[in-house]
């Protein structure tokens, strides 16, 4: 029993590794390296930062996230690459949340697979609960952000003369750079959605090669070897504990008997819809795969509300996000994260499930 735990560990590590590194993780820790290195901290301190007013930052980040496919795991050095750039943590988790729960990719997806009832209530329930995120981390912990944004501020350069809006404005060649680097990583999940593997693999290579080709056409070299050592930091910090995070869930999907999820996801009981929940948030889905596998369960007899719940918590959290999210941003913030995402959710899908379904 042991070994068998033990290979299905392994297992969901080499897929993971097989299936989601080079053409997710790579871009994604690039693209978090680029913003703390290119993009200008007044930039995200003005449009996110604590002075912003919140409604308008956390519109901003949530409708920035749409248009990132990433899963619970590749949005991570995104969203921390905006918060050491200078974003407030409000914003900062609102991209967090938004990008895996509820981009535009797995929007289509879903209404493909699910129906489009259950795509708009994903997508009207995500954003209700980006807001809701972005209060609850900006109340506890705003203290502690004035704080930091109040030392990044104090970092940066003082402009000669006026330094205005021509100090928020990124260089066209920053701008162009991220664009590229935002296609490597969304190109090969858009592009090549039902294909093998290798049609994504030469996707990313030739929006790679394009990413380096321009970065070394502009930038300096100095200016290379910093964003590479940003991108480095990303990757030293997370990877480790996602390879341990995605292990852990590998050996959870062998012990977890069919039978529990018929008899305990069934109709729409607030329990049922906990315990959704509590399934998605400990378990890995990559983007799009959570919609097959709910699709399933409702046809063994899963109520519409707890499928909600897990389209949410299941792209948006896991077991891996939680541990790398402790690394890059505090076990406070980790702890506070995950407990409002398990209440929000199982609210979601029970109320969906009495009111809307």
């Amino acid at each position: 029993m042991l070994l068998e735990l033990l290979k299905a560990g392994l297992l969901a590590v080499w897929d993971y590794v097989a299936l989601h590194v080079l053409t997710c993780l790579v871009p994604a820790f690039l693209l978090a390296g680029a913003m703390v290195s290119f993009v200008s901290k007044e930039a995200i301190m003005h449009y996110l930062g604590a002075a912003t007013q919140r409604l308008k930052a956390f519109a901003l980040a949530a409708g920035g996230s749409f248009f990132v496919a990433a899963c619970s795991c590749t949005v991570i050095p995104v969203s921390s690459g905006l918060y050491y750039g200078g974003a407030a943590i409000g914003a900062a988790f609102v991209l967090l949340w938004v990008a895996p729960a509820s981009n535009i990719l797995a929007l289509v997806y879903t209404g493909n697979v699910l129906g489009s009832g259950l795509m708009v209530a994903r997508v009207v329930t995500a954003l209700l609960m980006a807001f809701v995120v972005g209060w609850v981390m900006t109340l506890v912990f705003h203290r502690e952000d004035r704080e930091r944004l109040a030392i990044l501020a104090a970092a940066q350069p003082v402009a000669a003369g006026n330094p205005g809006p021509a100090r928020r404005v990124m260089g066209r060649s920053d701008v162009v750079l991220l664009v590229l680097l935002v296609v490597s990583l969304l190109a090969p999940n858009y592009l090549i959605q039902k294909g093998p593997f290798w049609q994504k693999v030469v996707v990313w290579l030739v929006a790679t090669a394009a990413v380096f080709g321009y970065a070394l056409r502009v930038k300096e070299r100095a200016a290379l070897l910093a964003w590479l050592r940003e991108t480095w930091w990303f990757v030293r910090i997370i990877f480790p504990l996602l390879l341990l995070g995605v292990f852990v869930v590998g050996i959870i999907g062998k012990v977890l008997p069919e039978a529990w999820v018929q008899r305990w996801l069934g109709g729409d009981s607030l329990q049922a819809s906990f315990l959704a929940t509590l399934l998605g948030s400990v378990s890995y889905f990559a983007t799009m795969t959570e919609a097959p596998f709910v699709d399933t369960l409702l046809k063994m007899g899963m109520g519409k509300g707890p499928a909600l719940a897990l389209l949410l918590t299941g792209p948006g959290l896991s077991l891996p996000n939680w541990l790398a999210i402790a690394r890059v941003f505090g076990p406070k913030k980790a702890v506070v994260y995950v407990c409002t995402i398990i209440v929000l959710g199982t609210l979601a899908g029970w109320l969906a499930g009495r009111l809307v379904f």
